[in-house]
């Protein structure tokens, strides 16, 4: 008893304890093998993987949209795998911006490409039929929180309460100093812009139903442009640095001083974070007034 004590201390103490400060800093930035990450990486990739393989064995038509979402999908989990392994993960431990872009790559490119590929039905294919039935009973019992929680503006508001709340100086030097709470601080990421980027891609219904629901998701995109932007500009002009973290390994990466790099960070979530939520938000509205295709005249 007292070994498997010992065993369960071990295995709990690198996700609790392992510190950003226990890094070398000097040396270039590495690849990240955290098995935390590796492993339920690799799990998404084999269910997705095998889900699709059935999928595309039993199916006669709809292959071109089985196609589409195996590419979003390999494509949205490459960007996902490359920010939190690549030498990016590493060298946001020293660098404000480094960390900023990782962060826009997950909540920007990742989860906009996962949600477009659908994957939870596809990779409910990969488990066996009585396995499938459970997992359906579950899904049908969360059903109702999910819905609610996708909603457009319950999302947006999720969204940008995780953003601002996480950037707030005493919670971001907790998840710099701490493994652990990093990898909370990146689930909230991931999930809020999940739940964000279902509801402004979800499907809609038809008519004045779905015209209605694009002009609200295109709304909440261009709220959401804003408070990202508001947090982003309020980076960009500070003259001194929030995150004592960043502000005791000065001079930061490139000869950059921890407020210029704050500022740069800044600069990189306010310009091209805002412009894709005003783009996404174009689009819908775009497609309100493009004037209704109509079958060609014989």
């Amino acid at each position: 008893m007292r070994r498997l004590s010992v065993v369960a201390l071990l295995l709990l103490l690198p996700s609790v304890a392992l510190a950003h400060a226990g890094h070398d800093h000097t040396a270039p930035p590495g690849w990240t093998w955290d098995p935390a990450i590796i492993l339920p990486l690799l799990i998404a990739a084999v269910a997705f993987g095998r889900g699709w393989r059935r999928l595309r064995a039993r199916s006669t038509g709809g292959r071109a949209g089985l196609q589409r979402h195996g590419i979003w999908f390999a494509i949205g989990w490459v960007v996902l795998a490359g920010a939190l392994v690549s030498p990016l993960h590493e060298a946001g431990e020293r660098s404000f911006t480094a960390h900023m872009i990782e962060h826009e790559l997950i909540m920007l490119l990742a989860a906009p490409l996962l949600v477009l590929a659908e994957p939870l039905a596809t990779m409910l294919w990969a488990f066996p039929p009585a396995a499938r039935r459970t997992l359906g009973a579950i899904s049908m019992a969360v059903s109702p929180a999910y819905r609610w929680a996708s909603g457009a503006v319950v999302a947006t508001l999720l969204q940008a309460a995780v953003l601002w709340i996480w950037h707030m100086p005493s919670l971001f030097d907790i998840a710099l100093a701490n493994e652990a709470w990093h990898a909370v601080q990146h689930c909230c990421f991931l999930g809020s812009a999940l739940l964000f980027w279902t509801a402004m891609l979800g499907r809609r219904g038809a008519g004045a139903s779905a015209a209605a629901d694009r002009a609200l998701a295109g709304l909440c995109l261009l709220a959401t442009s804003i408070v990202t932007g508001a947090l982003g500009a309020l980076m960009a002009f500070a003259t001194s640095p929030w995150y004592a973290g960043y502000a005791r390994l000065a001079p930061a990466p490139f000869g950059l001083t921890p407020a210029e790099d704050q500022q740069v960070a800044g600069l990189i979530m306010w310009v091209p974070g805002g412009l894709v939520h005003l783009g996404a938000a174009l689009l819908l509205f775009r497609t309100l007034i493009a004037p209704p295709r109509t079958a060609d005249a014989v």
